[in-house]
């Protein structure tokens, strides 16, 4: 799962990328590249710490995302064209907008307004929708009309449907917004639509404003939240000094400063869960494992995650609640009082189930 990190020159989108993967890519606006920077996160989970403190294993496997920065960004004459083409490869976008004060770095529109930047990225996303939607409604146009009267007809329902989107995005509502069917959203499944990706709005605050960042956070929310996207409120510079930190030093520093939470881990755990995925659990004396997979996968499914054969050979699994193993405090105490359910192929796998599959070789 790959998130781009976009955002205006001077927003601090490198200084977050470099916090949230503790890495140290170059810092500043220096031209437009599309080769970007990549680092690889664990996402933080007290439910697998907690198993794994309970069945303390060889090793503890967190599930991990991939964040992208790219260099230079987004600017006052918009985004270039590689970049865009560069950010429709990722599966859902973080956009950092500047809330911080700095006399020595000066924001490419000339003034401190976040809400503003984060109308300005939209635009840019919905301008780069807007055009690639009137080029395909154009070429669909002259494939449809070279077509036999009863051939037109599929054709014809995705240049209606393209056209409701576009009309829709010229009134400033992200795909992502927008209602579609199940039938509409296979016809959209080969498009990689900028507005239709989730989107997490980073609010990159000073550190005076750190105290207020909850309320900065719900009032962003209110403004700019909505399907398919979040906000997270946090400090990139005090976090990238803290992600040098060893973690004992860094939650010393942090109780120091009032934090009870870092602002990567919650900016973390919003990114996962923005793209539709949850985690199950593996344990056991060897590894306790958090294995990815998107909400509304079948058992069977989610047990080829594990590994093909498990898919293969399936007969059944069995489930039990997160919390329930560790009020139980093991998997035979759990079966004992009934907690360790026996479930087939179609069960719905859910968010925090720790399940063992049993298989044909």
């Amino acid at each position: 799962m790959q998130l781009a990190i976009v955002g205006l020159a001077q927003a601090g989108k490198t200084t977050v990328f470099n916090a949230v993967t503790r890495g140290h890519a170059r810092t500043g606006s220096f031209g437009h590249g599309v080769e970007p920077y990549i680092g690889t996160v664990k996402v933080p989970d007290e439910r697998l710490d907690r198993l794994a403190a309970l069945f303390k294993p060889k090793k503890t496997t967190h599930a991990d995302i991939t964040y992208l920065d790219f260099p230079g960004g987004f600017s006052r004459e918009g985004a270039p064209a590689q970049l865009l083409n560069a950010l429709t490869r990722a599966d859902a976008l973080v956009a950092v907008v500047r809330a911080f004060e700095d006399t020595s770095v000066m924001h490419p529109l000339g003034s401190i307004d976040p809400a503003r930047d984060v109308d300005a990225l939209s635009m840019e996303l919905a301008f780069a929708d807007a055009a690639f939607l009137e080029k395909r409604l154009q070429r669909l146009d002259i494939e449809v009309r070279s077509l036999r009267a009863g051939e037109r007809e599929a054709g014809e329902r995705e240049m209606a449907l393209l056209r409701r989107l576009k009309d829709q995005l010229e009134n400033e509502v992200p795909l992502r917004a927008q209602s579609v069917t199940a039938d509409e959203r296979r016809m959209l499944s080969s498009y990689q639509f900028l507005t239709d990706k989730p989107l997490l709005i980073v609010v990159n605050l000073g550190e005076a404003d750190l105290p207020r960042a909850r309320e900065i956070e719900e009032e962003f929310r209110a403004a700019h939240g909505g399907p398919g996207s979040d906000v997270a409120a946090l400090c990139g510079k005090l976090e990238a000094e803290l992600a040098e930190l060893t973690p004992e030093e860094a939650a010393e520093f942090a109780k120091d400063l009032g934090i009870t939470e870092p602002g990567l881990d919650r900016m973390i755990r919003m990114s996962y869960a923005l793209t539709g995925l949850i985690s199950f659990f593996t344990v056991g004396p060897d590894e306790c494992r958090a294995w990815t997979i998107r909400a509304g996968t079948p058992a069977q499914q989610a047990a080829g995650k594990i590994h093909t054969d498990l898919e293969r050979g399936f007969i059944r699994a069995e489930v039990v609640r997160w919390d329930e193993l560790l009020a139980d405090g093991s998997l035979a105490e759990a079966r004992k009082r009934g907690r360790l359910r026996q479930e087939g192929k179609q069960y719905v796998v859910q968010d925090g189930d720790v399940m063992h599959v049993l298989f044909n070789v």
